[in-house]
């Protein structure tokens, strides 16, 4: 299927849930996102601070850029002046480093939480404690990001049974410090999760963005 008919699919699939599509460009040339984006995507995620900053000023302003692998804090210096939304803010240094560089841009930044739900070593994420150490440091100190909501990224696996549990303990995260943290912050609204093998049980279980590339572009286009 072309590029253009997948992105009507999801819409079409999306239409009513309340979740909205990121499609995961990382990897793919700019020509494909543009085919995306002339099929009405906005959203689109990146994985490598590098990779986005070479593709950005190469496509329409009106793209709003994610952020979506680790980031380094030496690297955010980069992404501040144009990118919408962080969400993978997985430690206290890196937060502070993004209001100081947001600041410095005179723009307010959006930043998701990135939570540890896996059952893999290797993926990044805060625990819930965590969280709140973080939440209750920065009170009242950002003024230049705005926390939106929690991210996370589930085992590699075909197990349904997992992934629903995984999906339903970051919901269960992000309504905790939804009701602790943000009662009245109608911004806290976001929960990330969800890619392209194992989107429609995150949709099923309350996600709000999913994170879809493959699904989309076809294989990741690795350099030779």
């Amino acid at each position: 299927m072309s590029i253009d008919s997948q992105i009507h699919h999801f819409q079409q699939e999306l239409r009513g849930s309340g979740c909205r599509l990121v499609a995961v460009s990382k990897t793919h040339p700019v020509e494909l996102i543009r085919e995306a984006y002339d099929a009405g995507q906005r959203l689109f995620g990146e994985n490598r601070v590098q990779e986005l900053t070479a593709k950005q000023p190469e496509l329409p302003a009106d793209i709003e850029w994610h952020l979506i692998g680790h980031l380094q804090t030496n690297k955010v210096k980069y992404i501040a002046p144009f990118v919408h939304t962080i969400q993978s803010i997985d430690s206290l240094k890196l937060l502070l480093e993004i209001e100081r560089q947001a600041a410095r841009a005179g723009r307010v930044i959006r930043g998701l939480l990135q939570f540890h739900i896996a059952d893999e070593e290797t993926k990044f994420g805060l625990s819930l404690p965590e969280a709140e150490a973080l939440l209750q440091e920065t009170a009242g100190k950002l003024q230049h990001v705005q926390l939106a909501g929690v991210m996370g990224i589930a085992t590699n696996t075909d197990d349904e049974a997992q992934l629903r549990r995984e999906f339903q303990t970051l919901r269960g995260y992000f309504e905790q410090l939804k009701a602790s943290y943000f009662l009245a912050d109608d911004a806290f609204r976001e929960i990330s999760m969800g890619m392209s093998g194992d989107y429609r049980l995150a949709v099923a279980e309350g996600s709000t963005l999913i994170r879809v590339g493959s699904a989309i572009f076809g294989s990741r286009a690795y350099p030779a």
